[in-house]
């Protein structure tokens, strides 16, 4: 069996559906995916904050990302995961509608987000991935749970 090696200008991501359009995020940033579980409401946080649960005995905050980036709410569903992340030593739980398969992109392929977006929300991009037929949005998971961690204090 022959092992795959990426070069530096490729990046793996994790791949995820938020309504009809797909995001990306670093596979380095993921730590697993999990189906939707028991998330204990905190009083008196931001409405994306959807709660808190219980990952093998740590306790984590879990974000609703289509409320962080001001999307359309949906009903949960069978496809819908909790994606666990580690940004900046912060491990939360992130809630997308499906995961759909991990890629690789090269570098060249991504445009900055200044070009593709304008006002407030390019600091949640990290760019736009171009593949053959579609276009990505690749998040910056720093600035969103960054964020999210300042708000909620």
């Amino acid at each position: 069996m022959t092992e795959k090696t990426y070069s530096t200008n490729e990046l793996q991501l994790v791949v995820f559906k938020l309504g009809k359009e797909e995001y990306g995020v670093s596979i380095l940033q993921v730590q697993e995916i999990k189906r939707i579980t028991d998330i204990t409401r905190v009083p008196h946080t931001p409405d994306y904050i959807k709660g808190v649960m219980n990952l093998r005995g740590s306790v984590l905050p879990v974000v609703d990302l289509k409320k962080r980036l001001n999307l359309s709410a949906m009903e949960y569903t069978d496809d819908t995961r909790i994606i666990i992340v580690k940004v900046d030593e912060i491990t939360v739980g992130i809630i997308v509608d499906a995961v759909s398969e991990v890629l690789t992109i090269n570098q060249e392929s991504i445009e900055p987000p200044q070009t593709v977006a304008g006002g407030g929300i390019t600091h949640y991009l990290s760019g736009v991935g171009k593949l053959d037929d579609r276009l990505l949005i690749l998040l910056n998971l720093e600035t969103i749970i960054g964020y999210s961690q300042e708000t909620s204090k």
